[in-house]
């Protein structure tokens, strides 16, 4: 299977049940150096808004990279794989540390992977608006 671009307007019922199963992804932020981190992660996909959602504890380093960006963000790419299957969401990621954010997320996460995340009373979420959305579904 080639790679394509995914329209979030109208993906394929492929893509969206792809997302829907309990992967664990991967959530790579640049450093300032321009290197790579790359750490596992458990995310959402709304594709309707085309958010994607990881949570976090506010002293990871992903958290950090993300807010030395600024109000506008940062730079990052959310990838999934399982066998033969991929799909990579490209976008632009800010912290969000309101309740109502992070209790959504946890909801989100929650309804994906079929437990409730540990608590964690540093918790925020990572949301993704994403740009470029690519798989081979």
């Amino acid at each position: 299977m080639a790679s394509r671009k995914v329209a979030l307007s109208a993906p394929s019922p492929e893509f969206l049940e792809f997302w829907a199963e309990p992967h664990r992804c991967t959530l790579t932020t640049v450093r300032p150096d321009g290197t790579p981190h790359v750490v596992p992660v458990n995310s959402t996909l709304d594709a309707a808004t085309g958010i994607a959602r990881v949570l976090s504890s506010s002293t990871s380093h992903k958290v950090r990279q993300v807010r030395a960006a600024g109000e506008s963000g940062a730079r990052v790419a959310l990838c999934q794989v399982d066998g033969r299957r991929w799909s990579t969401v490209e976008g632009v990621a800010v912290v969000r540390d309101d309740p109502g954010a992070v209790a959504d997320a946890e909801s989100r996460a929650t309804h994906r992977y079929g437990r409730a995340p540990r608590p964690n009373p540093r918790r925020v979420v990572l949301e993704i608006t994403a740009t470029r959305v690519l798989s081979n579904l």
